[in-house]
């Protein structure tokens, strides 16, 4: 499996040849392994570094300052999740990581919130010193902006409106999360899973990890192949969301991370999810004339919802 790299800088001009290359750089990218790096991105490396050290001081912080804001004590799963509450492959334990969650940050009392979009609302934000929530929301929206940019590309490549994604992001579901991998000693020589074999829920994901590494992307013979961190670069992959629009075309690719033994990891994904409302839907021009899709219609909410509840055990417990 290649997992290329791609220069995105041309996505910003008025090169529309150039953009055209790159969106079939992308589409060939997303057809055989439905991952690729991204460079000559917006996302500056003394952001990078500013984010890096506000998950440091987070995870630094004690447990009991922790599982105040525990993601438990969200309705719209925001905040804090202790070591092992996320569970990505129901055949092994519980993922060796800790991780915090936010989102699009809704006043209570905002008109999208309620019982039929559960995934709205507020944020929960650690006692910090001041700025950590500004910067926070700060960098969600720039990436969010980088996200859709990418989108732009991916709709070229599928040949449909290149605005297509644009409007479905007025009120996104996206999450930026903070992880951190602890250190733990080897077992038997082997290393532990930090984050078990899964695919991602959303549009698209997009990582940035420190220099540890750990990542694996499942080939299409089974085989896992490490995906290490590239200098300046972002990791993108598809997520189920954009291979139920696709029909497949797309790749929605099984990954994993290995805890590193004797070091902690850090990394910082970006999941890219539109409005709750948005409809899920195959494209037309992804089904041959008379062909059934493979996937029913559903709203981006819906299917996140479905997901959240195979994933998260206090949810599983909440719904049933």
């Amino acid at each position: 499996m290649n997992i290329p790299l791609i220069n995105i800088a041309s996505l910003y001009s008025d090169d529309e040849a150039a953009k055209l290359q790159i969106a079939r750089a992308i589409d060939s990218a997303c057809r055989e392994s439905g991952f690729f790096y991204i460079q000559g991105h917006p996302i500056s490396k003394a952001r990078i570094n500013e984010m890096r050290e506000l998950s440091k001081a987070f995870f630094a912080l004690p447990e009991a300052e922790k599982v105040k804001i525990d993601i438990t004590r969200s309705a719209n799963h925001r905040g804090y999740g202790r070591m092992k509450a996320e569970q990505l492959d129901p055949e092994r334990p519980g993922d060796i990581k800790e991780t915090f969650d936010m989102g699009l940050n809704l006043a209570p009392d905002h008109p999208l919130i309620g019982p039929d979009r559960p995934l709205y609302g507020p944020n929960q934000y650690p006692q910090l010193p001041a700025g950590f929530q500004q910067k926070m929301e700060r960098h969600y929206w720039d990436m969010l902006e980088l996200g859709k940019t990418v989108l732009s590309a991916l709709a070229m490549a599928l040949g449909i409106d290149r605005a297509f994604f644009s409007d479905k992001f007025e009120h996104p579901l996206s999450v930026l999360r903070f992880i951190h991998y602890p250190e733990v000693p080897l077992d038997n020589g082997e290393r532990h899973i930090g984050a078990g074999a899964h695919t991602d829920y959303g549009c698209i994901t997009i990582l940035w990890q420190d220099e540890t590494g750990g990542l694996q992307v499942q080939d299409t013979t089974g085989e896992w192949i490490d995906a290490p961190p590239v200098e300046d670069a972002f990791v993108i992959n598809i997520g189920n969301m954009m291979a139920r629009w696709s029909n497949d075309r797309y790749k929605s690719t099984p990954h994993r991370v290995f805890s590193p033994g004797g070091r902690e990891r850090h990394s910082m994904p970006f999941f890219v999810e539109p409005d709750f409302d948005t409809d899920v839907s195959c494209l037309e021009n992804c089904c041959a004339p008379g062909e059934t899709p493979k996937y029913q219609p559903i709203s981006a909410g819906e299917w996140m919802i479905y997901c959240f509840n195979n994933t998260y055990s206090y949810r599983a417990e909440e719904t049933t």
